[in-house]
């Protein structure tokens, strides 16, 4: 399973940006699709995470501003990110598993590469 996340950037506090995160592999594998992110010095931090039949998952940090959907058809899942602050920022990566409800990065298996998100004060 390959992961690509795009979409991140630069924004002013209190503004939007939207995440993709595309799928390709052996995609039917996967149930579990989540987002995680990560800043210098410190370990990767559940952001949220979605299940092939919609079920979702928020980090307390981010409830009510942050929402994750997914696209089956398309193989992909979508970040949308608002009245973000500048303690969102970080790097941000797409995660994915065959299974279960945890929310700890060592819960997931295929990762892709992190897009960087910069909210300005």
């Amino acid at each position: 399973v390959q992961l690509q996340a795009s979409g991140g950037g630069l924004v002013q506090a209190g503004g939007s940006l939207s995440l993709s995160c595309a799928a390709s592999g052996y995609i039917s594998s996967i149930d579990v699709m989540g987002w995680f992110r990560q800043a210098p010095g410190k370990e990767r931090e559940f952001v949220a995470r979605i299940s092939r039949s919609g079920s979702t998952y928020y980090a307390d940090s981010v409830k009510g501003r942050v929402t994750i959907s997914r696209d089956n058809q398309k193989n992909t899942v979508y970040l949308q990110m608002n009245d973000l602050k500048p303690e969102d920022t970080d790097v941000y990566y797409c995660a994915a598993k065959r299974f279960g409800d945890g929310s700890r990065w060592t819960d997931y298996a295929y990762w892709g590469l992190g897009t960087q998100v910069t909210v300005s004060s």
